[in-house]
């Protein structure tokens, strides 16, 4: 009730030195005052063999917070987010829409309200793909990778991000140049700690011992990851990861809501099947998928949890999952997310049967 309020007249009630109530009016708009609670039940888990803890349920910026999102919709995710615990949020340089828009209000946020928390909190932004015309505005080299870091810390308004990612891995720029790059990156003081995302085991490890000769922070792995997609469990990087001591994020870990109950009795018009056919296609629903889909909600209602309660505790089940990155459309779907954590441990006959129906 007191860690914030939104009044007609934007004023905002905040704590004074004695923890009495002061009104206060900032450039117009409310002060945030952060939850005194934001600690007591969020767990944090260490990203493999580092210091760096990260909490169990982060959050992505991937959707809802380009140009064409509502800024104070945003505002109440970040603010909901925090205020349980949620400490990280992950953007890319060509989150959006517009490629930077994610980056450039999320930065607004920052500036408007979360700077005094800014030591308490991980932010993280990524570069690989495509951001801007020409040669050097995609992939891995130098050059791309040292100028968008630049840009991205300018849009957020940071003088350094906590982690910094390479987002894809590039097939025709050598890896020795990319980790160069990332280790240049670290030694500026532009990024805490590295990580890489998409990447392949193999791949991973010659990229991991090419940076721990660097003597560079590597401490994450960001990888797409849920109960129907198993590709790094095929491609080497889960075993790879755990092998060298280094964390995994999840991305997508509820496969783009298919493992919630939003399909459950069939394809909602508003859903984003419908409005955003980019990620989620009509084709992927079939009858058998959506059979697996009821099958998996009749084992999460025998848990006593949701599905997606259930699809995000399959991955925090194992140590190597170090998070799960979950994006959100309000703030409701935030506080379902957290509630995986209350219980992760599975039976034997459960992650049979789970594994059975994915198949």
């Amino acid at each position: 009730g007191d860690v914030y309020k939104r009044q007609e007249k934007r004023t905002v009630w905040i704590r004074n030195t004695e923890n009495q109530k002061q009104e206060r009016i900032t450039g117009g708009k409310e002060m945030y005052i952060a939850s005194d609670t934001r600690y007591e039940k969020m767990k944090y888990n260490r990203c493999g063999k580092s210091g760096l803890m990260l909490p169990a349920v982060s959050l992505g910026l991937w959707h809802n917070f380009g140009d064409t999102g509502v800024y104070a919709k945003m505002e109440e995710m970040c603010f909901t987010a925090f205020d349980h615990g949620i400490t990280h949020f992950d953007l890319a340089n060509n989150y959006g829409p517009k490629a930077g828009s994610a980056e450039s209000n999320f930065g607004k946020i920052l500036k408007e309200h979360f700077m005094p928390y800014r030591d308490e909190m991980i932010i993280s932004t990524k570069a690989g793909y495509d951001m801007w015309p020409g040669p050097y505005g995609d992939w891995g080299s130098r050059k791309y990778l040292i100028a968008s870091i630049d840009q991205s810390l300018k849009r957020l308004g940071l003088d350094y991000v906590d982690i910094f990612y390479h987002h894809r891995m590039d097939p025709n720029t050598p890896l020795e140049e990319t980790m160069g790059a990332l280790s240049q990156i670290v030694a500026s003081g532009k990024a805490l700690y590295v990580g890489l995302s998409n990447y392949d085991g193999p791949t991973l490890e010659k990229a991991s011992a090419i940076l721990d000769e660097l003597h560079v922070p590597f401490v994450i792995n960001q990888n797409c990851y849920n109960i129907f997609d198993r590709t790094i469990e095929q491609n080497g990087l889960k075993a790879m990861s755990e092998k060298i001591g280094k964390g995994i994020i999840c991305f997508s870990p509820l496969a783009q809501g298919m493992l919630s109950d939003r399909y459950l009795n069939g394809i909602p018009e508003d859903s984003r099947v419908r409005t955003d056919g980019r990620f989620l296609q009509e084709s992927r629903l079939s009858e058998e998928v959506l059979g697996k889909i009821r099958a998996l909600n009749e084992i999460a209602e025998g848990r006593g949890q949701t599905l997606a309660e259930m699809a995000l505790a399959w991955l925090l089940k194992e140590e190597v999952i170090t998070s799960v990155l979950a994006g959100a459309s309000k703030p409701s779907q935030i506080l379902y997310n957290i509630k995986a954590v209350e219980n992760t441990s599975f039976t034997q006959d459960e992650i049979e049967t789970i594994d059975r129906i994915s198949k």
